[in-house]
């Protein structure tokens, strides 16, 4: 996918400035149906075949040009996940992979807590309940997974994670109630990161426009790259790129975030399921 949102980049540039396949490949030594490749992110992308585009496209300034050249590592790696090929669907590591690559991460649930907010118990209950892992050993694998995508917000320069989560999510048990009480904690705790925002979009709301499901928006450091919507089906994934399509999703994250009580509210909300719990 990164590979593609390059490629993208690149023909945009190619176009903008009126200049054929066939004279792109030739600043690059090469034919004009690699230069279609590398637009539809078909192939790797050598660093200096893109240095040399850049210069070609009129791209002069050094930090579009370092940020976009930047890529070119992250979009020809395998990632660390690809060694759980044999338990993760492929249309999810797309996902995956964009997601190690996002600077923020918008996401709105109404079925369960997000999957980068998930403790440990409520994840193995979760994947036992969608029936999708065969065996105990895929169960574990799947969690050791999620726990993994979790860890990048820890560190140090952590990517931004909003979510906003319906109150269903914490009506409906994953669960016993002790891993219902450890999940609410671990919410709250979560909440507690200075890169880490949620809400709760309460009852009280009434009807909201989000009323079409679950989504998640994923923004990059590279100004140059488009955002990326993400919606999840049932065996499957759809993407958008587009710009009329992106910014409707964001539209609607800005006014469920408006509407839900503010994140400073959302310790005591948690606190008070905490006591249904007990």
């Amino acid at each position: 996918m990164l590979r593609i949102l390059l490629g993208t980049q690149l023909r945009r540039l190619r176009q903008e400035k009126g200049i054929s396949r066939h004279d792109a490949g030739y600043a690059i030594r090469a034919s004009h149906a690699k230069i279609s490749r590398m637009e539809l992110g078909q192939v790797s992308f050598k660093r200096r075949d893109v240095d040399d585009l850049l210069k070609l496209y009129g791209v002069d300034d050094a930090q579009q040009r370092e940020a976009l050249l930047g890529l070119i590592s992250s979009a020809n790696a395998q990632g660390w996940w690809h060694k759980y090929g044999d338990v993760l669907p492929q249309w999810f590591g797309v996902y995956v992979g964009l997601e190690e690559s996002a600077s923020v991460i918008r996401t709105f649930e109404v079925q369960f807590v997000p999957g980068l907010l998930q403790s440990e118990d409520y994840a193995r209950s979760v994947i036992r309940l969608s029936r999708t892992a065969t065996s105990d050993e895929d169960v574990d694998s799947r969690v050791t997974m999620r726990m993994r995508r979790q860890r990048r917000f820890l560190e140090p320069h952590a990517p931004r994670l909003w979510a906003v989560i319906d109150e269903a999510v914490l009506h409906r048990p994953y669960g016993d109630a002790e891993v219902m009480r450890g999940q609410i904690e671990h919410l709250i705790e979560m909440a507690r990161r200075p890169n880490i925002t949620i809400q709760i979009a309460t009852f009280a709301m009434g009807g909201h426009p989000a009323a079409g499901g679950p989504f998640s928006i994923l923004r990059f450091p590279t100004p140059q790259l488009p955002d990326v919507v993400y919606l999840e089906q049932l065996s499957s994934a759809l993407y958008f790129d587009k710009y009329e399509d992106t910014n409707r999703y964001s539209q609607t994250m800005d006014h469920l975030a408006t509407q839900a009580p503010p994140p400073t509210a959302t310790e005591g909300i948690l606190r008070g399921f905490l006591e249904r719990h007990a």
